[in-house]
């Protein structure tokens, strides 16, 4: 599963295409809705890596074990061979 976890503005301006959209701030009280297994592998992606790296140590508090931190949108997008879409 991949997550852009920047705000919605910047969600418009452009995500990969299979991205679901969980702002940083509410990666805590949502991400057990949006990925219930935790042993599933989660690429996060924000503007620079920053907020991304934020929650992936966020999530693996919460006990998830295959989380990637996967940069900017277009590290994520070469990352994961992906399209960025508007």
């Amino acid at each position: 599963m991949i997550i852009d976890v920047r705000t919605l503005e910047e969600w418009n301006s452009g995500h990969l295409a299979s991205a679901q959209h969980l702002e940083l701030q509410l990666v805590v009280g949502a991400i057990e809705q949006l990925a219930p297994n935790k042993e599933q592998q989660l690429f996060l992606y924000c503007r620079s890596g920053n907020r991304s790296g934020q929650a992936k140590t966020l999530v693996e508090a919460m006990g998830y074990t295959q989380v990637v931190n996967a940069g900017s949108v277009g590290d994520a997008s070469v990352l994961l061979s992906e399209a960025i879409v508007r």
